[in-house]
């Protein structure tokens, strides 16, 4: 059986910051163990000299206590750092391959409080760490293996400081929009959650023409994602009535999710963009294998619309890391999740929020269309989501009052077509409910009774 995690989750390193696994002691080892690891994976380096690594992050407070902890330990290693600072998760990937650096690090917690922290890791070519290398980077923090490793001298790391990172950001981003086209005439709101892409989205935007009102692009290290960005989109969707705007664009902390909101203020999530740009790839004949990769937790009305355009879709463990596993394993060149994480391959090796905003930019141009009546594409089935916090993630089958409802509630609704769901967040402590079928009200029932049952049993109180 497979040895289980101690510190790696479902992306990466995450929790509270200066608190086990998110502390300075843990994020030295980390640098450590990452830096041997990469330097025996290719031991001549990419680019000339010594192996390098290439760190960036958010906005939080806490990422200066871990942006130093971890480039000392990789460079106690004689491994070069090469610093990027604040920058989107996927300008993090996409300058690690830019700069032919040996792996690239984001010092970042995504779309959780600015209290929370996390460490994740890229390879060479940008794209997320095998399991078997995170479980050996893992086993090198907590075995000692490495601890009389001591480069001296002249062999221990240099760390400098890269000026044109965002730069190099831009243009990458600018290039996956058609050369030729613009945004001119075009009013767009955009909320940067106070995180790593305030400064690059709305640049690249007015760059490509539109006009911009920009919003969450003050951060102080304290409000990331607080009361804004993709986690709090209501302020998005009010502003677009204020600004009379065609379009809306809600980053998380690192813009590697977007949400969207039309000129009519509604919220477009992840599902609606997949259904826009795989049909769109489909009538095109670009997309690969006429397949789309989304996650279980994706609305059955996706499945149904592709596969009246002659394609398919293939449905994967939720999770961004799973939906590019997935494309990489069979050649396929987009997915995503309902959350926002959307990956284009033919741009970008990870969820990029910058350059999902542009594809459907492209095509309300390229189409003459509002972003109200691309989304009449598809029909969503009614779908309920619950987020039930809790103080442990004890097995559901543990607790029989959780499980006998929810194989009732599965009962239910396979009779009439739909579907329950139901796992632990892998970044939150979180329980996830999702119900899904033709009858409202069979939904909020069983919603409300499994709901409940959790919290009886694991729920946290808050």
């Amino acid at each position: 059986m497979t040895k289980p995690r101690k510190i790696f989750g479902t992306d990466g390193v995450r929790g509270r910051a200066n608190i086990e696994p998110v502390t300075a002691e843990t994020a030295l080892k980390l640098g450590r163990a990452a830096a041997h690891v990469f330097k025996n994976l290719q031991p001549k380096s990419r680019g000339h000299g010594r192996h390098k690594i290439v760190i960036g992050k958010d906005t939080r407070l806490s990422g200066y206590m871990l942006e130093n902890a971890i480039s000392s330990g990789v460079l106690s290693m004689g491994v070069d750092v090469l610093f990027i600072g604040p920058l989107p998760t996927p300008g993090v990937a996409y300058v690690t391959r830019s700069l032919r650096a040996d792996a690239g690090i984001v010092i970042t917690a995504s779309h959780n409080p600015y209290d929370d922290n996390g460490i994740k890791f890229f390879r060479a070519d940008g794209y997320k760490l095998d399991d078997q290398v995170e479980f050996e980077i893992e086993s090198l923090v907590f075995s000692g293996r490495i601890e009389n490793i001591r480069p001296t001298a002249a062999d221990i790391g240099k760390a400098v400081r890269i000026d044109d990172a965002l730069g190099r950001y831009i243009e990458y981003a600018k290039a996956a929009f058609p050369r030729g086209m613009t945004l001119e005439g075009m009013r767009i709101v955009v909320d940067c959650a106070h995180g790593a892409g305030y400064k690059s989205t709305p640049c690249v935007l007015r760059e490509l023409g539109a006009e911009v009102i920009v919003c969450g692009n003050t951060p102080d290290g304290k409000n990331i994602n607080k009361e804004c960005g993709s986690m709090h989109p209501s302020m998005m969707c009010q502003k677009i009535w204020e600004h009379r705007a065609d379009l809306g664009i809600a980053h998380d902390g690192d813009a590697d999710r977007v949400l969207l909101c039309d000129e009519q203020g509604r919220l477009i999530d992840g599902d609606d963009v997949m259904a826009i740009a795989a049909l769109d790839l489909l009538a095109q004949d670009d997309l690969a294998k006429k397949t789309l990769v989304a996650t279980v937790m994706s609305n059955g009305g996706l499945d149904a619309a592709v596969a009246a355009a002659g394609g398919k879709v293939v449905r994967t463990a939720v999770g961004d890391k799973h939906v590019i596993d997935e494309m990489l394993r069979h050649g396929f060149n987009f997915g995503g999740e309902q959350s926002g994480h959307l990956i284009f391959r033919e741009f970008s090796t990870t969820g990029d929020g910058l350059v999902a905003a542009l594809q459907v930019l492209r095509i309300m141009k390229a189409k003459g269309e509002p972003l109200s009546r691309l989304t009449q594409c598809w029909t969503r089935f009614p779908q309920i989501v619950s987020n039930i916090r809790v103080r442990e993630k004890r097995g559901f089958d543990e607790m029989p009052s959780v499980s006998t409802l929810v194989t009732e509630a599965e009962t239910a609704l396979a009779a009439v077509g739909g579907r329950v769901l139901l796992r632990y967040s892998g970044t939150e402590p979180k329980a996830r409910l999702l119900l899904e079928g033709p009858d409202n009200a069979l939904l909020q029932h069983w919603s409300e009774k499994i709901s409940e049952a959790i919290r009886h049993q694991v729920g946290d109180g808050g």
